[in-house]
């Protein structure tokens, strides 16, 4: 018997990788995160498949239920939204299971921030004005280690992909505006690659009103930076005047 930790991607079933929707269709037992997964995706579920929404349950609950898999030899299917790695609460399930002796195992998922750059159609990364993405939240009712609040992350001027802070998105911005400076691009991405996904562009000074005019307070990332605009900066790989281990230079 084994606990299999899937990652369900950020939305759209096409998006899952064919593991995951390979243990879906054969799925015994699934315990689910009903508040984010979409739909669609329980539909691979088998009709005899028992399931579990863990939108209800507390971490007792759902390790309750593995116990009770694990006695009758049934793997269960443990799925999140998204990366299960990021923001998943999976450490502290995984950390439950260890002493129980129930085997278990991660099988990754497309994150929202990956899925959010692809509904900006951006690279997150641009030469000479980005080259570092931090993936990031704003405190709330879970705290950020001093070291790691968002004043102290915008001195980077990196990328951020900031998670679960939609409702924020005020403070946030205020936070961020003497570092980036008000015009620098954000946005929002709300249900990314949903039927019903909808992207807000704008700036540091912009966003939060056009989230509050769009009524967004969840399952939205926030994104800052230069380079979710596709700014005109150009990278050296295919530059033809520049050689490396694949190419030699053919202009000078």
């Amino acid at each position: 018997m084994k606990v299999y930790i899937v990652g369900a991607g950020p939305g759209n079933p096409e998006w899952l990788t064919v593991q995951a929707e390979r243990l879906l269709r054969q799925a015994r037992i699934c315990v689910y995160a009903g508040s984010l997964v979409n739909p669609q995706i329980l539909e691979l579920l088998p009709a005899s498949c028992e399931r579990h929404d863990s939108a209800s349950m507390s971490l007792d609950e759902i390790i309750a239920v593995c116990r009770d898999a694990h006695r009758r030899d049934v793997d269960v299917i443990r799925l999140h939204t998204g990366e299960p790695s990021i923001y998943g609460a999976i450490g502290e399930q995984m950390n439950a299971l260890v002493p129980l002796g129930i085997d278990f195992t991660m099988v990754p998922g497309i994150s929202a921030f990956q899925a959010a750059a692809a509904a900006l159609q951006c690279e997150l990364t641009a030469p000479g004005l980005a080259q570092t993405v931090i993936l990031t939240r704003a405190a709330g009712r879970t705290p950020l280690p001093a070291s790691q609040e968002l004043a102290g992350l915008a001195a980077h001027r990196a990328t951020l992909c900031i998670y679960l802070s939609t409702h924020q998105a005020t403070e946030i911005c205020a936070q961020l505006r003497p570092h980036y400076g008000g015009d620098c691009p954000a946005a929002a991405v709300y249900h990314a690659s949903w039927p019903d996904q909808r992207i807000l562009r704008g700036t540091l000074t912009t966003l939060p009103a056009m989230i509050d005019e769009a009524q967004i307070t969840r399952t939205a990332l926030l994104l800052v930076g230069e380079a979710i605009n596709r700014p005109d900066s150009v990278s050296k790989l295919y530059d033809a005047a520049f050689s490396h281990g694949y190419r030699k230079a053919s202009v000078s």
